[in-house]
């Protein structure tokens, strides 16, 4: 019985959320320590997430503008406040590396920021197997989570890099100049670290290796997480 218990908590998207079972030493029977470092790393990302978010409507206020957001607070809590907030169906159910897309295409209209922080947020919470919470037997996939990080490099290349037809960048972010502003870059390489850190003692954990790939920014594709 106990054992079944165990595997219900386990299984991603049904039944009950993770972190429901009743009493608090029942949750503390099927989480490990490698749990909470899982955990306590994935809060840290998305705390840099929504850092970027804030950054980057800062810097581009006609983005949240377009979202019909009151504020820029508005705008970055519709994103990640609302229940499931990245996971916004106003993007035409685009999700991971699809809105990510979205969000440097020329042609896009909307929102740029919400699409580029949406496709961020999904694109490395699928890296954690769709999961918030972490149990005995949740594994998590160290070649996802490298994969996440590598993809996270790129969109902050193409963020820094990806002009409208007129050559003007789609997106400000780093500022360069009289006064630099290399915030952006202090951001994304804690997100980047953050998951190399949990892919690598992933990797150790259960001794599956992980293909480690060189790619030209320039011409990288994103890798899949999932």
């Amino acid at each position: 019985m106990a054992a079944a218990g165990l595997m219900a908590c386990s299984s991603p998207g049904t039944g009950p959320k993770p972190g429901r079972l009743p009493g608090f030493a029942a949750q503390h029977l099927v989480k490990t320590d490698f749990n909470r470092f899982a955990e306590a790393h994935q809060q840290r990302i998305f705390i840099s997430l929504r850092r970027l978010a804030e950054k980057l409507y800062k810097r581009n206020p006609r983005e949240w503008r377009k979202s019909d957001a009151r504020s820029i607070e508005a705008a970055v809590s519709h994103i990640f406040d609302e229940p499931h907030g990245w996971r916004l169906e106003s993007l035409g159910y685009r999700r991971d590396l699809d809105a990510l897309t979205v969000a440097l295409h020329p042609a896009y209209r909307g929102d740029r920021v919400q699409a580029y922080i949406v496709g961020l947020a999904s694109m490395v919470q699928s890296a954690f197997g769709d999961r918030e919470e972490f149990y005995l037997l949740d594994d998590l996939d160290a070649q996802h989570l490298y994969n996440a990080a590598r993809n996270v490099e790129i969109a902050a290349w193409k963020l820094g890099n990806a002009t409208g037809a007129d050559g003007h960048l789609l997106l400000l972010s780093n500022e360069m100049g009289d006064v630099t502003n290399l915030s952006f870059e202090r951001d994304f390489g804690r997100v980047i670290g953050l998951l190399e850190a949990l892919s690598d003692v992933v990797e150790e954990k259960t001794e599956r290796t992980v293909t480690r790939v060189v790619q030209n920014l320039a011409t990288a594709v994103f890798l899949p997480v999932y």
